[in-house]
């Protein structure tokens, strides 16, 4: 830069800035502006921690002090008496302001229990009324605040004042400007900074001197420019492919590279010894030591043909300069070519293998990828053997420390009519010097470049090894397929029709292919496993025979997915009074934990569904549930995406399940059903009309939020209901509308049972490879026969009961019942008595024959009855013991307008427990519950 008469600026601020300008380019300089900063940001921090502290500890301080001098002064003898005299302030305000002066505050204001002040540090003030919210102390509570307001900013503490009762007859207020509390803070400041200002000196100081060798060091050299030195000197040395030798004044190596290391076959101690003693021959010797300039000169160094160039180097400081010498190999130009075509086909067949092999997650065809990626770019025929214990997807163990046989699982070759043995045969390693026994033992692979020549591998089997060699196997290749330190099985390369044998080169391309596939092999063998786990579980968890009931006709299917069992569920449950649940529900995620959550909610359905809950009650308490499950895996879990030893990740909540819980009532013909988030059913009418019912669909359960809603269908008898996932209409292929019409014509054909209709909607709904599980459930209700049910209005009179009594000895006569009699009229007068004394009109009585024969009773009250045990003494309290003696259940339900009690009993009287005594029915009417 020029001044404005085109001259070089002058003077010592030029000469200053442009030697600082140099010195922060370079590295010392950058290391010591960072060490600078970092020293003053840290004393700052220091600075404003000590600041913030000191006031802290400067108002916590005066909070202290004032409600001490407010606690000495609200205690002082005398002053309940003081408050009470007709002229406190007179006698007050002398010893307010004698205890002000002592305790170092700036004001003591005693008041009456309205605020009113008798005395203050301000005369002006005695009489007017404190402002602030004095309710706590007036309540009996001592505290301390920072009160802002007039007449001034303050830390004050207010204490009640208690007469000799312990009634609050005043307050004492006390307290301490903020204005003197900030003065203390501010009178620390100087010494503060001081202190921050030596540390700032000391440290600046310290990264000076740092810094000051450093550029010693360097030379004053920035970062860019020491970067670009370095990555030269490794260019030069070891990345070029050409050889460097640097030779001294003196006729010494100086330096040598790598590559020229392995031109001139140097010895790792050849540098700092003279070229003449090198080892060299003579023309390559005279060469190097006669520095000459050359450039290109086409030298012969033993078997190699090399072009030398030699340039004198950069004399230095005076120095005697010597010269630089630079070698190429120009004999190795053509070999390097076409091994460079046989790198790049194995390359190309990698990457090959590494698209083809793995596409499926079964083991059997994974090794087949395998053995058809190799042919015929590598091998002639490849034979791939699995541990039986691999195939069935188990973790494979050594039996007596050594692999003794394994399962041709795959075979490809150019030809069809090859002598090897067929998939499916074992093979067996008993001579420990075959090729196969050998790679097991050593652990890689291993070469028979000529199998004529391999004595243990024709040992092993001499009449089939003869055929192989006649029929032109020369050559082989054994590779144990291993992964994560576990021998999984065996790949044989062969060459037969090939005239060249295999090399010692091809061992590691033979290694690394077999290291791909059997990463994908063990994938695939877990995969397995995991599949297999899941699937037992998952069918351990669905039920395997349904319960009888009379209210459906049902059949199901159940198929898991192919690439990983899912979480769907089915269910038929017997509710009372002839009643049937039927549930289908999925769970999000595939897997063992998806069984396991199916498993956990099934249960969970069972549960609620004894308390014989509305679908929608039903819904919303397991959704409930779920949420709590999931918190509680949340909270205890911490990080719940921990693997266990095989790599899978763990359990990490329930994150989601559709639900669909119908209730039919085969006396009523009601079917009552709620969905979460789950497609609705399919309803075929007795005509064969095929309807989907439109369903107030909620939420999923575990997204919480929502209440769930149900729906009320009277069917009619004869009626179908088909109860599915969504893996039965919706895959990649199809969308959820096209298989809905799909299952709708499948389920329009009349005239098929249920499991029939299951098998036929399976024929034509399945995908060929299920992405998804799908859990059909198709149900043919019933009604039970009017015959078969009775029911009574009861009056709310106690004689109504003997009555009743009567009426259900003589329908159980028509029905042929006459050996549960007894025990039925046992039951009606415990439960018709205790419905006429604690319930409320109306009151009905209903029997149905079913399985069992069922007794309702019910009334217009929603209140419990609980079954106790009574004492000796008392005089009632035995009415449901006995119930619950006689009948082999009974229970309670809640409806919209009261609640029923029912019992079930079995339709023969064999079972029923021996009475000590012939009971009096009439008597027991008069039991209290």
């Amino acid at each position: 830069m020029t001044g404005r008469f085109g001259r070089r600026p002058t003077g010592w601020g030029s000469r200053l800035l442009a030697r600082l300008s140099r010195w922060g380019r370079s590295v010392a300089g950058q290391v010591f502006a960072l060490q600078a900063v970092i020293v003053l940001l840290l004393i700052a921090a220091a600075a404003v921690a000590l600041v913030v502290q000191a006031r802290y500890d400067s108002q916590r301080d005066a909070r202290h002090r004032s409600l001490a001098a407010a606690e000495a002064f609200a205690h002082a003898p005398g002053l309940p008496e003081a408050l009470k005299s007709p002229d406190p302030t007179g006698a007050l305000q002398p010893l307010a302001e004698a205890a002000r002066r002592g305790s170092g505050v700036d004001f003591i204001a005693v008041m009456n229990t309205e605020g009113v002040r008798y005395t203050d540090s301000r005369p002006e003030l005695i009489g007017q009324k404190a402002t602030g919210d004095l309710d706590r102390a007036v309540a009996g509570e001592s505290f301390t605040e920072t009160f802002t307001g007039e007449p001034s900013d303050a830390v004050r503490a207010v204490v009640p004042v208690r007469d000799a009762g312990g009634a609050v007859v005043g307050l004492v207020g006390t307290g301490i400007e903020v204005a003197n509390v900030s003065q203390v803070v501010e009178g620390q400041l100087p010494l503060l900074l001081g202190a921050a200002a030596g540390g700032l000196l000391l440290g600046t100081g310290g990264a000076a001197l740092v810094s000051r060798r450093l550029r010693r060091q360097t030379r004053g050299l920035g970062a860019a420019e020491m970067t670009r030195m370095n990555e030269h000197h490794e260019a030069v040395l070891h990345a070029v492919r050409e050889g460097v030798l640097i030779i001294g004044a003196d006729r010494r190596l100086v330096l040598a590279n790598d590559e020229a290391r392995r031109l001139l076959d140097l010895s790792a101690e050849a540098e700092g010894r003279p070229v003449a003693e090198l080892g060299l021959d003579p023309r390559t010797t005279e060469l190097l030591a006669s520095g000459r300039i050359v450039t290109d000169l086409v030298h012969l160094a033993g078997d190699r043909l090399l072009a030398v160039n030699v340039r004198p180097t950069k004399p230095f400081k005076g120095r005697p300069t010597g010269h630089v010498v630079t070698l190429r190999d120009s004999t190795e130009l053509a070999a390097l070519s076409g091994r460079a075509e046989v790198a790049r086909g194995r390359l190309q067949l990698l990457y090959d293998a590494g698209v083809r092999i793995g596409t499926t997650l079964d083991v059997v065809r994974t090794a087949e990828e395998l053995s058809e990626v190799a042919v015929p770019r590598f091998a002639d025929f490849v034979t791939v053997e699995l541990l039986d214990p691999v195939l069935r997807g188990d973790e494979p163990s050594l039996v007596n420390g050594v692999y003794t046989e394994m399962r041709r699982a795959a075979i490809s070759g150019i030809r069809t009519d090859s002598p090897l043995q067929p998939v499916g045969d074992v093979i067996r390693f008993v001579v420990p010097t075959a090729p196969m026994a050998a790679a097991l033992d050593a652990g890689h692979a291993v070469l028979a470049a000529d199998l004529h020549a391999a004595m243990g591998w024709r040992a092993q089997d001499s009449q089939g090894t003869r055929a192989a060699l006649d029929y032109g196997l020369h050559s082989l290749i054994s590779v144990p397929l291993q992964a994560r330190g576990v021998v999984l099985g065996m790949a044989n390369f062969w060459r037969a029709d090939t005239p060249e044998p295999f090399e010692e080169e091809d061992l590691s391309f033979a290694e690394e292919l077999g290291a791909r596939a059997a990463v994908s092999i063990d994938n695939a063998r877990r995969f397995t496993r995991e599949h297999a786990m899941a699937v037992t579980l998952q069918r351990s968890l669905l039920p395997r025979v349904l319960p009888d009931q009379s209210a459906v006709d049902v059949a199901f299917r159940y198929l898991p997915a192919t690439a990983g069992v899912g979480g769907d569920w089915f269910d038929v449950i017997p509710l009372p009074g002839a009643r049937v649940a039927l549930v289908v529900g999925d769970v999000v995620g595939h897997g063992v934990h998806a069984a396991a959550t199916m498993g956990r909610l099934r249960t969970a359905v069972h549960n609620f569904s004894t308390l014989d809950l509305p679908p929608d009650e039903l819904l919303g308490h397991l959704d409930e549930l779920i949420n709590r499950i999931d918190q509680n895996e949340a909270g205890n879990g911490g990080d719940e995406e921990e693997g266990n030893s095989d790599g899978v990740a763990g359990p990490a909540g329930i994150t989601g399940a559709t639900c669909l819980y119908a209730v039919y009532d085969p006396v009523s013909g009601h079917c009552s059903m709620a969905s979460a988030g789950h497609p609705g059913p399919a309803l075929i009418r007795p005509e064969g009309q095929v309807e989907f019912p439109e369903l107030p669909t909620g939420l999923p359960l575990g997204v919480g939020g929502m209440p769930f809603e149900a729906a009320t269908f009277r069917l009619p008898e004869g009626s179908r209901l088909v109860l599915f996932t969504d893996g039965l209409v919706e895959d990649r292929d199809r969308d959820f509308d096209a298989g809905l019409h799909l299952l709708g014509d499948t389920l329009s054909r009349p005239g098929r049972s249920p499991d029939q209709a299951c098998s036929d909607v399976l024929a034509a709904m399945l995908f060929p490879v299920p992405s998804d599980d799908i859990a059909l459930l198709i149900a043919d209700t019933r009604r039970l026969e009017a015959d078969r049910i009775a029911e009574w209005e009861v009056p709310g009179e106690p004689s109504a009961v003997s009555r009743v009594r009567n009426a259900g000895s003589a329908q159980l006569a028509a029905w042929g019942l006459e050996d549960v009699s007894f025990t039925t009229e046992l039951i009606l007068s415990e439960l018709v008595t205790n419905a006429i004394r604690y319930g409320s009109a109306p009151v009905r009585v209903r029997l149905l024959r079913d399985r069992n024969l069922i007794c309702e009773v019910s009334d217009g009250s929603s209140t419990s009855p609980h079954l106790r045990y009574a004492a000796t003494t008392d005089e009632g309290g035995r009415g449901l013991f006995l119930v619950a003696q006689y009948a082999d259940r009974w229970g309670t339900r809640y409806t919209e307008r009261g609640k029923v009690i029912w019992a079930e009993l079995p339709l023969t009287g064999g079972a029923e427990p021996q009475a000590p005594a012939p009971l009096d029915l009439d008597a027991l009417e008069d039991m209290a519950w």
